[in-house]
């Protein structure tokens, strides 16, 4: 692939995890990389980076119009850039609801309204919005997590629709544990002691960091969008991570409400 054919492709949340592997992947197979960062000076990285803030929308558009005037187009956007949270939801501030929203679904939002009407103009393109495993199903101590990710999981299926006439594919990659530093950016409501929540939340969240501690290699990540990429008709919903993770969400359609809900108790041993 000459470097004038190559695609151009735009990741959000590059400087480091998920979003880093799959930069640094794609450039590997000759894909022109763009990268963003909500701080990007004095970060090392093998792609460019610009400025992003995706709660920021006057940078979104910034970052955009840097890619579109170096590159040319944007032929790809992954949206990766998220936060995590935890906590009860009766003991989460109302700010750090809407932070996580911001960050996890109008910023995603307004990346592809900034993207999309580049993509129209060059009559096709490719937006791959990262969701979770989580926002198939309401988690304990996760709630507002998977409530976010889970609004980008369905407005997908809807944008799809929308953009179909424009030859610009859309798809939802739900990841379930990689090991990265989520864990040490999200936002952990404090354990409060004497809460009525301070046990079952205390050990939910050592469970949590275990899983993100013993996760998968975020390279799998990568292959997976790569693949996403190269598919002419790709689908609506992807899932990668461990088998079990994945399953779950088959076990959600099937199961009884209540069975469901037990395996989840069972699970975070509440």
């Amino acid at each position: 692939m000459t470097k004038s054919a190559s695609k151009v492709v735009l990741v959000t949340g590059a400087s480091s995890g998920i979003g880093k592997a799959i930069a640094e992947f794609l450039q590997s197979k000759n894909y022109i990389v763009f990268g963003t960062s909500r701080n990007p000076s004095g970060r090392q990285s093998a792609f460019p980076l610009v400025a992003l803030d995706v709660t920021k929308p006057e940078t979104i558009k910034n970052a955009v119009a840097e890619v579109i005037a170096s590159a040319g187009k944007i032929d790809v956007l992954v949206n990766n850039a998220g936060v995590g949270i935890t906590g009860p939801i009766e003991e989460t501030p109302d700010e750090e609801i809407k932070k996580a929203f911001d960050t996890n679904y109008f910023g995603p939002i307004n990346v592809i309204k900034a993207v999309l009407p580049e993509m129209r103009k060059n009559k096709g393109g490719l937006i791959i919005n990262i969701t979770s495993i989580a926002g198939y199903m309401g988690l304990p101590y996760r709630g507002i997590y998977s409530a976010s990710k889970g609004a980008l999981e369905l407005t997908t299926e809807a944008f799809r629709m929308e953009l179909r006439q424009f030859n610009i594919k859309m798809t939802n990659v739900a990841p379930g544990d990689f090991a990265t530093n989520i864990a040490a950016g999200r936002y952990h409501a404090p354990i409060v002691k004497g809460s009525p929540y301070e046990q079952q939340y205390g050990n939910t969240l050592k469970l949590m960091n275990q899983h993100v501690d013993e996760g998968k290699d975020p390279r799998m990540m990568a292959e997976a969008i790569w693949k996403i990429i190269t598919d002419k008709d790709p689908k609506t919903h992807y899932k990668v991570g461990e088998p079990l993770q994945k399953f779950s969400i088959a076990l959600k359609r099937i199961l009884p409400d209540k069975v469901y809900e037990r395996l989840l108790l069972k699970h975070y041993k509440l």
